[in-house]
């Protein structure tokens, strides 16, 4: 058994379990501690009896109120606890609050390309590729062009405020554009 609960500032002391794997993006302190004071209703933690932390999401609300979606910033469960279905719990409250709480049409995420387990649980929650994101992730800096980037899927869910759907791309992964950071 472990609980659902929001994530707290101290939650950041206790995360390299789950931080320190190569799929999960890290972040600085002040970073974490900006989506906990604007978007508190869309970070939570999934912590074991034990008080270990198993896995985070991280969330924010982007958009107008006429196009406002739902945003992963951040998903990832410790390795030792994966296959257990706390992605899927984590993503259903943050779709949950996106939809009740921002009325938002979708929820996206970006996903790496290579990451196929990720985009196999994403496209079994509901989610499908809405376009290819040339050079989004890269480990040498903003605005670079080095070896090391990676293109990213920009997955998107619609929720019940988008009935026609028109957060789903049939050809999404032919849809290619360019990384603007």
């Amino acid at each position: 058994m472990s609980v659902l609960r929001p994530f707290r500032a101290a939650d950041m002391f206790s995360f390299n379990n789950i931080n320190l794997d190569v799929w999960t993006e890290t972040y600085g302190l002040a970073f974490y501690l900006n989506y906990l004071s604007t978007w508190p209703d869309l970070c939570y933690v999934q912590a074991a009896p034990s008080g270990r932390l198993m896995g985070y999401i991280l969330g924010n609300a982007e958009g107008s109120s006429s196009d406002i979606h739902g945003h992963v910033t951040a998903l990832t469960v410790a390795p030792e606890y994966r296959r257990l279905s706390l992605a899927r719990r984590m993503t259903a409250l943050l779709e949950f609050v996106s939809e009740e709480a921002y009325h938002a049409f979708f929820v996206d995420l970006f996903v790496r390309c290579n990451n196929d387990v990720a985009i196999d649980m994403y496209e079994g929650m509901g989610y499908s590729v809405w376009r290819r994101i040339r050079h989004y992730y890269g480990s040498l800096g903003v605005g670079s062009r080095g070896k090391d980037e990676e293109d990213a899927f920009d997955m998107r869910k619609p929720l019940s405020r988008d009935p026609s759907r028109r957060s789903v791309r049939p050809n999404g992964r032919e849809m290619i554009v360019e990384h603007v950071a």
